[in-house]
């Protein structure tokens, strides 16, 4: 029993690695999981990722989050959006040659390549025992309490932070390094491109085809195709086409979900914008999640997800040279309080 629950989700994590526990699934990336990607590695080559920061283009795959922003610092005198291609000579001294540029970026931080912390999805669930359903989160911690906002001064620090995770941030995940054994799936090999759901018998044959074994503590990706249509579109989305091209998990099938609770996979990734369908579930008028597999992993097992990769190239190389595994190195940002994080992954094989 813990500080912050009575009883737990049936089928959760909660409490497994202690009851201060904030990093889920990812304490299974231990020493020996790291030497398992090490001995992945035979050719020294790495595969960046990351799609460029920029991309999917517009606001047409979610209206909550918008294209990063660059613009000069202030200069010396703090006047705005000014320090750029800044000739020393002109504003320190004739004699200095040196030309400088700074700049600032607004960032949605889940707008592109992105891990979602264990904070970014909560349930109402009634962690007390007392009939009483609670806004929580991953190992019981609490809304308002734990994750606050929005508020004025949600950090305490009076930086003006309006919304803080004091619990469950992605700098737990970046300080404890993200590094491990990853393992391929590609659906959009088999599959192709068309907008369809994958139950977990579609999942194992593609991979018994594949000769792929998932592992505990793998990290587990998912090459859809997606990925190669955003870049297609060139930062210009087709507005239906972005919400309907390429596979994704069924979240609806329970095998899968009773699969990836067995698994002991410490992560879940994909090249696809939520790793599952968005909207596309039956109708249901029971207390319900939208996204059942964010709920499992975030909630229910503390595993992060990763969306947005790209895995284009990694794929085809892996399918050329017969392998599934390789080297991941994939930390979020180290920087506190936040409910995901854009990452630059690196694969090497």
């Amino acid at each position: 029993m813990t500080k912050r629950w009575k009883q737990r989700p049936p089928g959760s994590t909660w409490g497994d690695w202690g009851e201060d526990d904030e990093l889920g699934r990812i304490n299974l990336l231990t020493p020996e999981k790291v030497l398992q990607g090490v001995r992945e590695v035979e050719h020294g080559i790495s595969f960046s990722l990351s799609l460029p920061l920029d991309y999917p283009g517009g606001s047409e795959l979610n209206q909550r989050r918008y294209p990063p922003i660059l613009r000069p610092t202030e200069d010396l005198e703090h006047k705005q959006d000014v320090f750029y291609n800044i000739k020393a000579r002109e504003h320190f001294s004739p004699h200095l040659r040196d030309v400088w540029s700074d700049d600032v970026l607004t960032l949605w931080l889940q707008y592109s390549t992105q891990w979602d912390a264990l904070a970014h999805q909560g349930q109402e669930f009634d962690a007390d025992g007392d009939g009483v359903e609670e806004a929580v989160y991953y190992n019981g911690y609490r809304a308002d309490t734990d994750i606050v906002g929005p508020q004025e001064d949600a950090k305490g620090d009076g930086s003006g932070t309006l919304g803080f995770a004091r619990h469950l941030g992605l700098e737990h995940m970046a300080e404890h390094g993200v590094q491990g054994r990853g393992v391929l799936v590609d659906l959009a090999h088999h599959l192709g491109n068309t907008w369809q759901p994958v139950n977990l018998k579609t999942l194992q044959e593609i991979m018994a085809a594949d000769n792929i074994v998932v592992e505990p503590g793998d990290m587990l990706l998912l090459h859809t195709g997606f990925d190669t249509a955003v870049m297609a579109w060139g930062k210009n989305p087709d507005p239906v086409g972005i919400h309907t091209t390429a596979s994704y998990l069924d979240a609806f099938d329970p095998a899968l979900l009773e699969w990836i609770a067995e698994s002991q996979i410490s992560a879940l990734v994909s090249d696809n914008y939520a790793v599952e369908g968005v909207g596309v579930g039956p109708e249901d008028n029971t207390p319900h999640s939208l996204l059942p597999i964010h709920n499992l992993c975030l909630f229910k097992l503390g595993v992060p997800l990763g969306e947005l990769w790209y895995l284009e190239k990694l794929a085809a190389w892996l399918r050329e040279h017969d392998r599934s595994r390789f080297l991941l190195t994939a930390p979020p940002l180290n920087l506190p309080g936040t409910q995901g994080s854009p990452l630059t992954p690196v694969a090497t094989v």
